[in-house]
């Protein structure tokens, strides 16, 4: 029979076992969250994208780093049609933060559409790389080859059908007259050139896009390079012709998709945006969990592992967040 602990002895373990607990909420508290910095509450809404795209994956990892790193908060993921939806979402107050495309942003912003003033950055997250993607014996080599073809051309509100349509333009190629446009988004595009409904489909996404490898391990597809638009799309003027730039999606990227090098195209970068009505502790909170989260989000989501803290701030068009700037110059990681 275990000895009885003396009254005295066991109201001091009581104790001291309360103190031990209020330490450790106490540490926790400490290491969870910046001095002087509440911890934000209430509920808050990320717009992202089509189910089956990157931005829907990369934001429902996101979500569950802010349940972690926020508790008190409640986080919704909404889908969305792509970039242009979503700042349409966070300008009307439907959506407190969403991800868009550097582009997107201009076009918004140069139209004067409503709210484009309130509109602010909290971080430049990974690059979109654009695909033009066709089955491996089509004859299209060029944007120019695609008059007379069904084209999957992104849904209306989608960031891939804005640059689907600059790209048109810029090889010559009417949007009405010389392509049947399919406004389809990536959840559908792959079925679709499967079964004949079109012969090429534009995306704009993080590499690799999960659905488009899916494809390309089920069907002989190639991607045609797009680095001879680059120069026509400058021409074509307008902001947001500077946000393209030149890049190379890997062989790895997609091992299936008939490609023995590297394949030239262009890329745009990606934003996550609130606007001022955000406030700063909750802004700052965010982007804090947006860097940290990085290694673990790109284990599963590879676009992600690109998100760096040294190149975060570079939000063009956009200004900064108040809240986004105070976590960039407090130099805690």
């Amino acid at each position: 029979m275990a000895p009885r602990i003396p009254r005295l002895g066991r109201h001091r373990a009581v104790q001291a076992g309360a103190v031990a607990a209020v330490l450790c909420a106490l540490l926790t508290w400490w290491l969870a969250a910046p001095e002087g910095t509440p911890s934000p509450s209430g509920r808050m809404s990320i717009a992202t994208g089509t189910p089956s795209g990157v931005y829907a994956k990369y934001g429902a990892m996101l979500k569950d780093d802010l349940a972690r790193d926020l508790p008190a908060l409640d986080v919704r993921v909404r889908h969305s049609q792509g970039s242009l939806d979503n700042l349409r979402q966070v300008a009307s107050g439907e959506a407190d933060f969403a991800i868009a495309t550097a582009d997107a942003v201009a076009t918004y912003l140069d139209g004067g559409r409503p709210g484009a003033g309130r509109l602010r950055a909290c971080a430049r997250l990974y690059d979109d790389y654009i695909h033009l993607v066709v089955r491996e014996d089509a004859r299209v080599r060029s944007v120019r080859d695609l008059k007379g073809l069904k084209v999957g051309v992104g849904a209306d509100g989608s960031g891939v059908q804005l640059i689907a349509r600059r790209l048109l333009r810029a090889g010559e190629v009417d949007f009405e007259r010389d392509i049947t446009p399919v406004r389809a988004g990536i959840n559908t595009l792959p079925q679709l050139l499967r079964d004949g409904g079109v012969d090429a489909f534009f995306w704009s996404g993080g590499l690799p896009t999960v659905s488009l490898r899916a494809l390309s391990e089920r069907l002989p597809v190639r991607l045609v390079p797009l680095d001879d638009m680059i120069a026509p799309l400058r021409r074509l003027g307008g902001d947001e012709a500077r946000h393209y730039r030149a890049a190379m999606m890997p062989v790895d990227a997609y091992p299936k998709a008939n490609a023995t090098e590297a394949v030239k195209t262009i890329a745009v970068a990606n934003l996550l945006i609130t606007t001022d009505r955000a406030a700063a502790e909750l802004t700052e909170g965010v982007t804090r969990t947006v860097i940290r989260s990085r290694d673990r989000i790109g284990q599963e989501v590879h676009a992600a592992q690109l998100v760096d803290l040294r190149t975060a701030v570079f939000t063009d068009p956009l200004p900064l967040h108040a809240g986004a700037r105070r976590y960039y110059v407090s130099g805690k990681p």
